[in-house]
């Protein structure tokens, strides 16, 4: 096995060198008569504020995200958390003007953060190691630049390092970053490789750094932190494209005891680095624009199966083979939805949304299928290639959902991957909120539940489905995980034992309700039964004395200090009763009943869109800010997302349809503040690209889509049975807001609702526009 390291770094590092300066990347082909669909992809929508997405250069769920860090925040000041380093979940920032280096592990769009593994930065000059400022006070090594001399588009990323007069080029395959450095004539470039640096840094947060330098062109090694993830492993090879002449590292650490390793001068052209805080340098001589390349390979194994990522991956040294390979890829997949709309604009918008629903979760294998577990173990997928990050409090919501009509083969593997999560835990649960073989317990529910119910309700995947329903079950009779024993116990979740507790009962008793539905198609009755009891659990949080969903005590009584319009602290996360109240997908025409009905629903449905929300209610949350807000409803957040299309229920579609188009008119947009909130792993931009199309998932894991307003004028959906689905949207106007009818295959739907298996049988759906609702 070490003969073969050696002969994978040799081939590397010296067999496949090219000096060639590369062609200019080409966004379309001009002598094909294929569409290229990347070309109205903007990676930088959502970028500025709270959209908290990358615009670097990454393969459609690839493993590596490689994209520029603008700057960081440390976690916490003064033994406090600092919440400016929350706006920094994705490195970037499209308000700054610096960039502090490339990292290659990146999440899309969350609320939280981790990764932001392996940053590295060109330089040229006297040689720095400090990203922001010296000890001295004096510039760090980054550089400035300039908007208008940055690009981005799927699979790539340019930028000019005008500190170091550097052009940097990014690209990636799946596994490893590709990058491309045009420097200036110097004898004293340099590249950095900070080992430090964090998304979401704390002092503590790195727990090992170990550096192998193979030879003069090859690095190997690994990372590991203490973070979202608590122990989180990041292997990696890196190959340079050129020798380096030189170099060395400076260690950050009170270095108690070191044992003999203390006979070396470690920090210069000493090929072992370890320590817990490293930043390492190579140094080179550099012609006027010539180019070194950096190919650098990840892995949750070893730095062995990192290497073999590298040359089973990206063999060769031509940058723009694996550019246009990269986007051909992302071509494919966005060339699934074929649309036309009334303005480029939106066209932009829509397929910049059907890019961010491609990017998690993401491969979390090895190409020979070997991948670290939840239990630290290295497992290897059998029959399935295996996935991580999983914000499914988020993205069971739509996202999953997309990916029954899009992505079902990947929809497929990833709940293997989830059941393979459960078979690893020691606490025989699916994922919650699960990242790079780690829980990290984010958020409540326990909705990988809801991501099964609704591929069996769809009949999608080829999974286990006793196995999964036995997961499921396990995972919901977790007493000690975050209020279960007592939802069990008291058939609700009371506020004294558990905080949240409204969300939790509302959150729970949909989940038993998935439960159930697939208890009912594997004939399960007894099971059936019990969920279905549960799911019912909700009605013991309604109020009728307020009309609100309400925390209740173990006592039995409700909560005496309430406020329905308070984020904080009244029984709800990320929400309110007004917003968050409306939370019951699994019978909607029973919450419906409770509040008083069709009528009393509707008014209070308008009154949550109109009213004023003081911002003493919001100003706790971080979530929740006035750039995803319309009145009290928070479209910047997943709990409300269903809510526009509840007045299907109530009646009144002309106002699900008019609320819709407003949505998305004024909540998405094709500028870097095109994204009113966190996109939060794609399931912003999954719900705009089903609203786009006219329907959307208001209850997963029923087989049904509630119908809205389509805001596309045709749209071809090419799905992976061999069919297609054509939509049309006739009279299809800025003001022709309202539907007429809605037409499938020349029947008429009548209930507003459509079928998964009419989508599945393809043909035409014909929605017929109007300026007013009749």
């Amino acid at each position: 096995m070490r003969n073969l390291f050696l002969v994978l770094i040799l081939i590397i590092s010296f067999g496949c060198k090219e000096n060639s300066k590369p062609k200019p990347i080409e966004k379309t082909n001009s002598q094909s008569q294929k569409k290229y669909y990347t070309q109205y992809v903007n990676p930088f929508i959502g970028t500025s504020k709270m959209g908290h997405v990358f615009p670097g250069a990454t393969a459609p769920f690839g493993m590596v995200q490689l994209s520029p860090q603008t700057n960081f925040q440390v976690m916490f000041k003064e033994g406090k958390y600092n919440p400016k380093t929350y706006e920094y979940c994705a490195g970037y920032q499209h308000k700054d003007s610096t960039i502090i280096g490339f990292s290659h592990t990146n999440f899309s769009g969350t609320g939280h953060a981790d990764l932001g593994d392996l940053l590295i930065m060109p330089t040229t000059g006297k040689l720095v190691l400090d990203p922001l400022k010296t000890s001295q006070g004096d510039k760090g090594f980054y550089s400035t630049f300039l908007h208008n001399h940055e690009e981005a588009s799927p699979g790539y990323y340019k930028v000019d390092l005008d500190s170091y007069g550097i052009k940097a080029e990014l690209t990636a395959s799946e596994r490893v970053g590709f990058h491309q450095y045009t420097f200036p004539k110097s004898d004293n470039a340099h590249i950095v490789l900070d080992m430090v640096y964090n998304v979401y840094q704390h002092d503590n947060k790195n727990v090992w750094t170990f550096i192998r330098v193979e030879n003069d062109s090859t690095l190997t090694g690994y990372r590991q932190t203490k973070g979202w993830a608590r122990d989180k492993k990041v292997f990696f090879a890196i190959a340079f494209s050129k020798p380096f002449k030189s170099y060395g590292h400076k260690k950050y650490d009170n270095i108690i005891y070191d044992g003999f390793y203390r006979k070396f001068h470690q920090s210069e052209n000493f090929p072992e680095m370890a320590g817990k805080n490293i930043r390492a340098y190579f140094n080179f001589d550099t012609q006027e624009d010539e180019q070194i390349k950096l190919k650098v390979a990840l892995s949750s194994v070893s730095s062995a199966g990192a290497m073999k990522n590298l040359t089973a991956e990206i063999p060769h040294w031509d940058f723009n083979k694996t550019y246009e390979e990269t986007s051909e890829k992302w071509n494919n997949e966005l060339s699934k939805i074929e649309i036309e709309t009334l303005t480029e604009a939106e066209k932009t918008t829509f397929y910049t949304a059907l890019y961010h629903t491609n990017l998690s979760p993401i491969v979390y294998e090895d190409v020979d299928g070997q991948y670290r577990g939840l239990d630290q173990n290295i497992h290897t997928s059998k029959n399935f290639t295996n996935y991580t990050i999983f914000s499914l409090w988020d993205t069971y919501r739509a996202l999953h959902p997309l990916f029954n009509i899009t992505q079902p083969k990947r929809n497929n593997d990833m709940i293997k991957s989830m059941l393979a999560h459960h078979d690893q835990s020691v606490h025989n649960m699916l994922p919650i909120w699960s990242h790079y073989a780690n829980e990290n317990w984010c958020m409540i529910g326990y909705h990988a539940t809801s991501v099964i119910a609704d591929a069996m309700a769809k009949n999608v995947g080829d999974f286990n489905k006793e196995h999964a329903l036995k997961a499921s079950i396990n995972t919901a009779n977790v007493d000690y995980y975050d209020g279960i024993g007592d939802y069990k116990k008291y058939h609700f979740v009371p506020e004294d034992k558990s905080g949240a507790s409204v969300s939790k009962t509302l959150e729970y008793a949909y989940n038993d309700w998935c439960i159930a539905q697939m208890a009912k198609q594997l004939s399960d009755s007894e099971t059936e039964t019990e969920y279905q009891n549960r799911s019912e659990y909700y009605n013991n949080v309604f109020d009728k004395n307020s009309g609100f969903m309400r925390p209740k005590l173990s006592n039995g009584d409700f909560k005496k200090e309430f406020d329905p319009l308070d984020t904080h602290g009244q029984g709800f996360i990320e929400g309110n009763a007004w917003n968050y109240g409306l939370y019951i997908p699994q019978n909607v025409d029973n919450m419906i009943a409770l509040m008083g009905g069709k009528e009393r629903f509707t008014q209070h449905l308008d009154s949550l869109f109109t009213m004023e929300l003081n911002d003493k209610y919001i100003e706790k949350n971080e979530d929740i800010t006035r750039d995803g807000l319309i009145g009290n409803y928070v479209h910047g957040n997943e709990p409300s997302h269903h809510v526009p299309y509840l007045y299907n229920w109530s009646g009144h579609p002309e106002k699900t349809q008019a609320r819709v188009r407003m949505i998305m008119d004024t909540m998405y947009g094709p500028s870097v503040e095109g994204l009113c909130g966190n996109d939060d792993a794609g399931q912003m931009s999954a719900w705009y690209i089903f609203s786009s199309l006219g329907f959307y998932p208001v209850t997963p894991g029923s087989p049904n889509y509630a119908l809205g307003s389509p805001l596309i004028k045709e749209a071809k959906i090419h799905l992976d049975n061999g069919k297609t689905l054509t939509i049309t949207a006739k009279n299809q106007s800025k003001d022709n807001i309202y539907v007429k009818r809605v037409l499938i295959n020349g029947k008429e739907l009548t209930n507003n609702q459509i079928s998964h298996q009419d989508i599945m049988n393809g043909g035409e759906l014909i929605f017929e526009m109007s300026n007013n609702y009749e």
